[in-house]
């Protein structure tokens, strides 16, 4: 019986920064940490562009109205968005990203698909390279990011969301049916 010609399985990564443009906030700031924050918007007119994990717990959430999101949650801080600071900590990230790829492909300022098949890093895996690049971004940019580990696109980001934040987890090819 003769053996099938299989390509190699493919590495991709899908990196997702927690609450980014809120996280941001509140490393820059540090009376903002553990408050419920959105930024965006006045709470009479504006929209919620990002919610922090502590306004999450009341149910705010990112394209929501600020006066819903005032209702749900009383004492939300609302804080202007900086964008010009959210794309420089957004080249800091994808410099990080290009130690481990040379194949990146940006969604947002906060996240982007990764192919570490080519273990640019030596990383041995692509689960130690999703590990290496959360550590160098807590280390360098003082922000948490969450991973996503599989052989397809669609599976690394369904993986990226299963342990948020501040986490990994991987669907191995045997593992996607």
């Amino acid at each position: 019986m003769a053996q099938e010609n299989q390509s190699p399985v493919r590495k991709i990564l899908h990196i997702d920064m927690d609450a980014f443009y809120a996280s941001v906030e509140q490393r820059d700031n540090p009376e903002l940490r553990g408050v419920p924050l959105a930024v965006g918007g006045s709470a009479k007119r504006g929209v919620v562009a990002a919610a922090s994990y502590e306004a999450r717990r009341y149910g705010v959430k990112s394209a929501m109205p600020g006066a819903v999101a005032r209702r749900r949650c009383p004492d939300l801080v609302f804080v202007a968005p900086r964008f010009d600071v959210y794309r420089d900590v957004s080249r800091a990230l994808h410099s990080i990203f290009a130690r481990f790829s040379d194949t990146i492909e940006p969604l947002a300022l906060d996240e982007a698909y990764l192919d570490v098949s080519a273990d640019l890093s030596e990383a041995g895996s692509a689960t130690v390279a999703a590990e290496q690049i959360r550590s160098a971004i807590q280390k360098e940019l003082a922000l948490t990011a969450s991973a996503g580990v599989s052989y397809n696109k669609f599976l690394a980001k369904i993986a990226s969301d299963q342990n948020k934040p501040d986490g990994i987890f991987v669907i191995r090819p045997q593992e996607g049916p």
